[in-house]
């Protein structure tokens, strides 16, 4: 039978070794921004209900987790794609206004391991991010249509429920290593908590983590440009919804911009899978290469959207077409 001095220290490692990682102290702002530049490039993964609804935004209504009907998971090749991309990170949304979340959160029922896929597609992706060396960055809306006062299905009325937004943040902050950046979306409203509270909120867990908001208050590190293109930070007609902020919020350090790799089309979703009669559509390679030569020159990050389907694969042409910018890439820049 062991003393109680050595149980005692027993429990305090076994505690010491479950607890979540923190990242380190905060970096000099100029060393962490030029970081988040060198990241160049990513592939933004947008995989949720939208994708099995077929339009961009899911009302909740009566639906629960099995409305997520993912036959499959292919984190590995999302990020060898990736990597055969040239890309620094992937940019994966970890809830949508719809609050259906693809961790296994503790704040609600709603979520991917009540689904019939039924595994915590984060933990996967986390997994396969650190063993293809892709970085990882999250999107997160900060506005449910599950919580008090939300109108269902209405942009900006998400409705108000600051301690679960705060529980959720934490969750991710402290169960899934770094994340490197986070795109905030203001579409459902701020969820109760200004975007300064949740900035430095945030900062509780990861003070290194660059957050961005697409509208709304000004406030974080990162300028994001939603259907936005490549431009020297406070160029306010590089991006759509977020004009006034780049123009004027002094804090911002570092531009990203994204937009789908689905052109405009009839019918289906664009940010996430659309139907399969759209399977060919695509930007074409020259295009993404023109704007990601863009993000370096002006020292921007660029996020390419691409949706994984029913099985959780990204799509033939997408695959096809990220690999020939990652040939294009490693031709202009051995």
């Amino acid at each position: 039978m062991k003393t109680p001095i050595i149980a005692s220290w027993l429990m305090l490692a076994i505690i010491s070794m479950a607890a979540p990682e923190i990242n380190p102290a905060k970096l000099p702002d100029e060393v962490r921004a030029g970081q988040v530049r060198d990241m160049k490039w990513g592939m933004f993964i947008c995989w949720s209900f939208s994708t099995f609804y077929g339009q961009e935004w899911t009302p909740t209504g009566d639906k629960d987790a099995s409305f997520f009907k993912a036959t499959g998971c292919d984190t590995d090749q999302w990020c060898q794609t990736a990597k055969d991309a040239g890309m620094g990170y992937i940019l994966f949304l970890a809830k949508h206004h719809d609050g259906f979340c693809l961790w296994d959160t503790k704040t609600t029922e709603k979520k991917v391991t009540n689904s019939p896929l039924g595994i915590d597609v984060l933990a996967k992706l986390r997994k396969s991010c650190d063993t293809h060396g892709i970085k990882l960055a999250l999107y997160f809306s900060e506005g449910d249509w599950n919580w008090p006062e939300a109108v269902d299905g209405k942009g900006g009325k998400g409705g108000n429920n600051p301690e679960m937004k705060k529980a959720q943040l934490k969750e991710l902050l402290t169960h899934y290593g770094p994340i490197e950046f986070w795109w905030m979306d203001h579409a459902a409203g701020t969820g109760g908590l200004s975007h300064q509270n949740t900035v430095e909120w945030m900062h509780k867990f990861q003070p290194n983590t660059f957050v961005g908001f697409n509208h709304g208050e000004p406030a974080g590190r990162l300028c994001l440009r939603e259907m936005g293109r490549p431009g020297k930070l406070g160029d306010a007609g590089a991006t759509t919804y977020n004009k006034d902020a780049e123009a004027q919020h002094k804090g911002y350090l570092v531009a990203e911009f994204t937009y789908p790799i689905l052109p405009p089309h009839q019918g289906g979703a664009q940010w996430f899978y659309s139907l399969p009669k759209h399977d060919n559509l695509c930007h074409p390679a020259a295009k993404l290469f023109k704007d990601y030569q863009g993000a370096l020159q002006h020292g921007n990050i660029f996020s390419i959207d691409a949706g994984p389907d029913y099985a959780g694969k990204l799509r033939d042409i997408d695959v096809k077409t990220l690999k020939e910018v990652g040939a294009m890439i490693r031709a202009e820049h051995p």
